[in-house]
């Protein structure tokens, strides 16, 4: 069955669709960051993705729930003092990060059926849509495994496994969001732009900076010296060597990964800098000069809230803010590489 539309609105629609799925891992990431910072993520120590759609509903079950959390570490060593009624106040938030993954599942599964029996997207099409589902649910996997981690010994969850459950966020948003992309702006000829392999280069700068990032709120290594550009007393704090073998210090260290994100951070803004400027002189295409003048504030904008969020350390809001912005930098460095991989000649 098909319906009496162009390929064009058909694309558009599919693509639609492909921008709200986004828009909800966006809000995902963000949830998640809240979850962590307020201490949240460890509060359901149990994982039922089919049967976990509704929370507890009588005081029966919010008891059970509770004496459930009661035998976890973080409530043995950080949370003995809670009852039921403080228990709810961190349930709540780790409740809503994973129904809204359960949520995503049908929003993205249900049109999906929709545009494949309406012809929407053809059959040549489905694996790449199919590996889009697939992914989304190994992400939950991964979440799962990630707070796990946390279940065990000690109540933190493993600064390995947070960055992968981030990483793979960015991954899944960034294949669909190039697919949506791809569909609103086809382009069957040209060849790619000079500057294409610089937008590419500072395209990994940024993600490189964000996983530096995963690793700082692992750590909770944003708690410790919080001035700028000092760190304490030296621009180069000591220890930054401390842990053997020296590759540890880079993942493990506190005081290592906040200086490592530091010098990320103020390089990335600096080659934004650098490179907004030589766009100025380059015949860039219109979408192209757009994402490379809306990279350059917002990667300002990433700095001062960067360091903000470090002087008044880590306040919840504020961190969620720089979490947030982090995927709107990671977005527009997106639209800038898709919009010079052609260029008509």
């Amino acid at each position: 069955m098909t319906d009496d539309f162009s390929p064009e609105t058909r694309n558009r629609q599919v693509a639609i669709w492909l921008l709200v799925c986004c828009a909800l891992v966006f809000t995902m990431v963000v949830l998640g960051g809240v979850t962590r910072l307020t201490g949240s993520g460890l509060s359901m120590v149990e994982w039922r993705p089919i049967m976990g759609w509704l929370p507890p509903l009588s005081d029966v079950e919010w008891q059970r729930t509770f004496e459930m959390y009661q035998l976890s570490p973080e409530f043995q060593k950080i949370n003995a003092h809670m009852d039921v009624h403080d228990f709810k106040g961190i349930f709540w938030l780790e409740y809503l990060h994973r129904l809204l993954g359960r949520t995503m599942g049908i929003v993205f599964a249900v049109p999906f059926v929709f545009f494949i029996t309406r012809d929407y997207i053809v059959r040549r099409e489905w694996p790449k849509y199919l590996l889009m589902f697939v992914l989304g649910g190994l992400q939950g996997v991964l979440g799962w495994y990630m707070v796990k981690s946390g279940l065990i010994d000690n109540p933190h969850v493993s600064q390995y496994r947070l960055t992968a459950h981030l990483i793979a966020a960015f991954l899944i948003y960034a294949y669909m969001l190039w697919v949506a992309m791809s569909l609103l702006y086809p382009q069957s000829g040209g060849d790619r732009h000079r500057w294409s392999g610089r937008a590419v280069l500072l395209t990994c700068l940024i993600s490189t900076t964000i996983i530096s990032g995963g690793f700082v709120a692992g750590l909770k290594a944003g708690e410790i010296y919080n001035t700028f550009p000092m760190m304490g007393n030296s621009f180069v704090p000591p220890g930054l060597l401390a842990l053997d073998p020296v590759w540890r210090n880079a993942f493990e260290n506190l005081t290592t990964v906040q200086f490592d994100h530091r010098i990320l951070a103020i390089t990335t803004l600096f080659v934004v800098v650098v490179f907004w400027l030589g766009a100025r002189k380059a015949e860039l295409p219109q979408r192209a000069r757009f994402a490379a003048n809306a990279m350059l504030y917002t990667a300002i904008l990433q700095v001062a809230l960067g360091i903000s969020t470090l002087l008044l350390s880590v306040p919840t809001t504020l961190a969620a803010v720089h979490q947030g912005v982090a995927i709107l930098l990671f977005t527009i460095a997106l639209i800038l590489v898709h919009s010079l991989r052609k260029v008509p000649m």
